[in-house]
């Protein structure tokens, strides 16, 4: 996966297996949104349960890994680094991650309507993070666009056929 440079356990319904363990399986099948962070040797070194709309800081997460591999943070800090350039600003960009299935829905979209996009990467660029989060109250939602100029939070297919292709 794009910028993850450590094992990663994504575990949910109808496996839980790992969530039941833990104690974060819900009674309804789903998991609690929660992050256990262990030491190579299984040991857990950090974790964080929260409210399940509220999606987690990965600048806290990245602290935390760092304090088990510098040289793992090392590597993330660079890819920042590599991508603080101004956020484009002009026609049709949009803010997503590589992983998430609603972008990758927006991407299928804009190819099958043979639209052209900026795509900016939010899982890597400290500043198309601050940028969503202001124009999605707070939230790192994914994808965003930015529609010349108009602001779309969250995947809305028909409204970003509205404003793409009612013009053609």
């Amino acid at each position: 996966m794009e910028g993850i440079t450590y094992p990663l356990l994504s575990d949910f319904w109808p496996h839980g297996g790992v969530a039941s363990l833990y104690g974060v399986l819900r009674d309804d099948g789903a998991s609690e949104r929660a992050i256990f962070i262990m030491d190579e040797a299984g040991v857990i070194r950090y974790i964080d349960i929260h409210d399940f709309d509220d999606q987690p800081d990965n600048e806290v997460l990245f602290a935390e890994l760092a304090k088990l591999n510098p040289d793992g943070a090392a590597k993330v800090n660079a890819q920042e680094d590599e991508t603080k350039d101004a956020l484009p600003d002009e026609g049709v960009v949009l803010y997503c991650t590589r992983y998430c299935p609603a972008c990758v829905k927006a991407r299928k979209w804009f190819e099958d309507h043979q639209i052209e996009y900026t795509e900016v990467n939010v899982s890597i660029n400290a500043e198309a993070v601050r940028q969503v989060k202001e124009w999605a109250d707070g939230n790192r939602t994914t994808p965003t666009l930015n529609i010349h100029g108009t602001i779309v939070v969250g995947w809305d297919e028909n409204e970003v056929s509205k404003l793409l292709l009612s013009n053609r």
